[in-house]
């Protein structure tokens, strides 16, 4: 009989693993809308000296059914995707529901002035204009060199 000497983070790689296998997305069902709408928004986030620019993708959302909060270090976007889609072939209808609700917190990289932000939503895409505070403004001095 040949001893093996027992390794504990064998144990634990295994378990991990796992875990990592129950969350993947691709366990998940295909149901054609999963796949085409990840769980939280793509968010690009640019900045000026006078603005922060966000861009939020979200695609088959409704204005009204999205939620944006700002505060003066955060925005906060919380949406709900309501899908109904209905065919009929052959004297058979056929209808499909995707409800999906989903929510981003987005930590800026300046302090804004929050009562003055400019939102437009167009073709699924969310722009927000964010406005700096006027101390984050002058925080970056030129200093000239003799």
């Amino acid at each position: 009989m040949t001893l093996v000497r027992w390794n504990h983070w064998h144990e634990i790689d295994t378990l991990q693993r796992q875990i990592n296998r129950l969350f993947d997305e691709d366990s998940v069902p295909a149901t054609g809308w999963v796949r085409n709408f990840p769980r939280v928004p793509a968010a690009e986030l640019s900045e000026t000296e006078e603005a922060i620019q966000l861009k939020l993708e979200v695609p088959g959302i409704e204005a009204k059914d999205l939620d944006v909060q700002v505060t003066e270090d955060t925005v906060s976007i919380v949406g709900e995707r309501k899908q109904e889609t209905k065919t009929e072939e052959n004297g058979t209808t056929r209808s499909e529901f995707h409800y999906g609700k989903f929510q981003r917190i987005i930590p800026l990289p300046a302090r804004i002035q929050n009562t003055s932000v400019t939102a437009e939503y167009k073709d699924g895409i969310l722009n927000l204009t964010l406005p700096k505070t006027e101390a984050e403004k002058n925080k970056v001095v030129k200093v000239n060199l003799n």
